[in-house]
């Protein structure tokens, strides 16, 4: 499958950056080919989650059409925010 970023989602690369978080493409698409944890967002679309960390996971938030993903966000989240609802 391709995987493709919306602007946000480039963005957000360049925002979590400043913020301390390196996070890269490599990262993204091991978490979306192997998630710990697997959801649905508060806008119907899928989520994938993984541990960058003892207290943080990377959150995910992608559609599939086709065979292409489409990355529309990610960001960091403490751990207990989204993975234990599932």
């Amino acid at each position: 499958m391709r995987i493709i970023y919306t602007k946000h989602a480039v963005d957000k690369f360049i925002e979590l950056k400043r913020l301390g978080w390196t996070i890269n493409k490599l990262q993204i698409k091991k978490a979306l080919q192997k998630p710990k944890w697997v959801g649905i967002s508060k806008h119907g679309q899928k989520t994938a989650m993984s541990l960058i960390g003892p207290n943080h996971i990377l959150r995910i938030v992608f559609n599939i059409e086709d065979d292409i993903i489409k990355v529309i966000t990610f960001h960091i989240a403490r751990r207990g925010r989204y993975e234990s609802t599932l």
